[in-house]
């Protein structure tokens, strides 16, 4: 036969048996090493059940641990008894005992058939592979790498960091051009006899052995030397997650294996009953035809690595939420904000919620207590209106209230009278805000109130610090809310073209134009009492170039113009 497989065995023996006696079916001859670290009666068990079929073989045990030497010296042994015992091999394939064939093993055999030279195996310089895991890329072979990574990983640090101090380097053999790739490959016989029949093979192998993670680069290099053909790719599916460790595949997973179109898939959980009966017992139903094409499946474990790393945006977890930046955006939906609109519209909020459609609530961040749309005492998720549980986590208030209901436009109105100072950077910040600011509209309030002139003094000079400092916040280079800000003055010279630019992007509204406004409340004397804090020495310059008496008419008879008579 033309194709010999390598097994690597170190667990479910029962799988590993089936998948076996699947290939050797097929007339493939089969080695097998089974790790070390496996019990004598597990392994002579294994031995005993596969004793009926000729064209099998086992070899000497290696301890294979993960990133050492073992796992090299594992296929290379293999890898000999294959070619010595079985000449008529012309593929060697390299397996595990949780892979399994996801297509007729004929459709393989055609393939290699049409290609008798070609070598699969990824093979990739250090400069161009993404998937280099704890910042070791070239490294990995310039220095030495004497103690396992997973149990003895201090001293595994402590000897990294002592190399990079004094400056040691490895020197490359014979100017080898280090490669990586997957540890699964496909390789002729011409090409893996002349690796393991090399002069330099002590030598290769005396370098690679305090390399880390050797299985992913020894084979991967020494093929450059000698293939007349490669094809960088595996045809063995094996997918991993952003720390590097391989996807399980499960029952669920039939339909997305069978789009890969891939020959061989690995990592296939033991208890997958589904997949091995699709697989094995009925191999012509399971595939169709055609060239392996791992990348149609790309979009979909990309998507799963996305939301297992930055889960959905406004939605906290534990490993995301402590760590400023990892959230995955502040909320999950776009909301308004309106700060200055309640004081300068009568009415304003049932207004908006009747144009737009949207939610509208009104101050929710107000010192006394929430302000609910429709008085509503709790909202969606058992929010409460009380300010001390919201000033608990404000910002986690705002988003779980986005979070709880979405689908719906939520809006509502912001001042300098509100508690706004552990959450006005989140709000800026969110790409999901929508702020319109008119500013200085907060000293309508003021100018309405009874009290005394001192006290309004003193307040509007607080709320326009504030104010002041708040704007700075939304004029930041860190903004990213889509932010419009006016200054009273200009806003009420031309209201009705900024209301329609807002109700346009809140987008929940067919009118083209606006049916109605709402009413602006009286100003009548207003531009006297911005004069009068003037007179006081205090200076509201946020509410922009507000003239005296805006409404007096000029008395003035207009002078006449001279001209002469000749």
């Amino acid at each position: 036969m033309s194709v010999g497989i390598i097994m690597l065995v170190h667990t479910a023996f029962d799988r590993a048996e089936e998948v076996a006696r699947h290939w050797a079916a097929a007339g493939c001859p089969v080695v097998f090493h089974v790790d070390k670290n496996v019990k004598d009666d597990a392994y002579y068990g294994f031995v005993k059940s596969m004793s009926d079929l000729p064209d099998t073989r086992f070899v000497k045990r290696h301890r294979c641990e993960w990133g050492t030497w073992g796992l090299v010296a594992a296929t290379q042994a293999a890898a000999q008894t294959l070619l010595d015992d079985f000449p008529d091999v012309r593929h060697v394939y390299l397996t595990s005992g949780a892979c399994l064939p996801l297509r007729p093993l004929q459709e393989l055999f055609d393939y290699l058939d049409e290609r008798p030279q070609t070598d699969f195996i990824e093979s990739a310089t250090t400069a161009d592979v993404p998937w280099t895991i704890g910042g070791l890329d070239r490294e990995r072979f310039l220095l030495r790498f004497p103690f396992s990574w997973r149990r003895q990983r201090m001293l595994f640090d402590i000897y990294v960091r002592f190399q990079r101090a004094v400056g040691y380097k490895r020197t490359i053999p014979n100017g080898v051009v280090p490669h990586m790739g997957s540890q699964w490959w496909c390789l002729t016989r011409q090409t893996l006899s002349a690796i393991l029949e090399d002069p330099e093979r002590k030598t290769y192998d005396r370098f690679f052995r305090k390399v880390w993670i050797p299985d992913e680069s020894y084979f991967q290099t020494l093929s450059r030397l000698y293939s007349r053909q490669i094809e960088s790719r595996s045809l063995t599916l094996s997918k991993f997650d952003y720390q590097g460790k391989p996807h399980m595949f499960y029952d669920d997973h039939l339909q997305l294996l069978r789009r890969s179109d891939c020959f061989v898939a690995r990592k296939i959980w033991p208890f997958a009953n589904r997949l091995y009966e699709a697989f094995l017992t009925d191999p012509d139903g399971a595939m169709k035809r055609t060239e392996p094409n791992p990348g149609k499946i790309d979009r979909i474990f990309a998507k799963a690595v996305d939301r297992r790393t930055r889960g959905r945006p406004g939605l906290y977890m534990q490993s995301r939420y402590p760590a400023e930046g990892r959230e995955n955006g502040v909320t999950c939906a776009q909301y308004s904000i309106f700060e200055g609109f309640s004081d300068l519209f009568e009415n304003f909020e049932p207004w908006l919620a009747k144009t737009t459609g949207a939610r509208v609530h009104g101050h929710l961040f107000a010192p006394d207590r929430v302000e609910y749309s429709d008085g509503q005492t709790v909202m969606n998720g058992a929010l409460s209106d009380s300010a001390k549980l919201r000033d608990y986590n404000k910002r986690a208030f705002l988003t779980s209230l986005i979070w709880n209901t979405r689908g719906e436009r939520q809006c509502f109105q912001l001042g300098p009278m509100d508690e706004i100072e552990d959450i006005e950077w989140d709000i800026a910040k969110d790409p999901n805000a929508q702020i319109s600011v008119i500013t200085g509209a907060w000293a309508i309030g003021l100018f309405k109130s009874n009290r005394n002139f001192a006290d309004i003094r003193k307040e509007a000079a607080r709320l326009q610090q504030i104010e002041s400092t708040h704007l700075n916040a939304l004029r930041s280079e860190w903004a990213k809310a889509r932010i419009r800000i006016w200054t009273m003055a200009e806003f009420i010279e031309a209201p009705m073209e900024p209301l329609q630019t807002i109700i346009d992007e809140i987008g929940r509204t067919r009118r083209k134009t606006l049916a109605e406004a709402p009413k602006m409340t009286d100003l009548k004397g207003f531009p006297q009492f911005l004069q009068s804090l003037k007179n006081q020495g205090m200076h509201p310059y946020l509410m922009g170039d507000f003239p005296i008496d805006p409404g007096k008419p000029d008395t003035q008879e207009p002078k006449p113009k001279p001209y002469l008579i000749k």
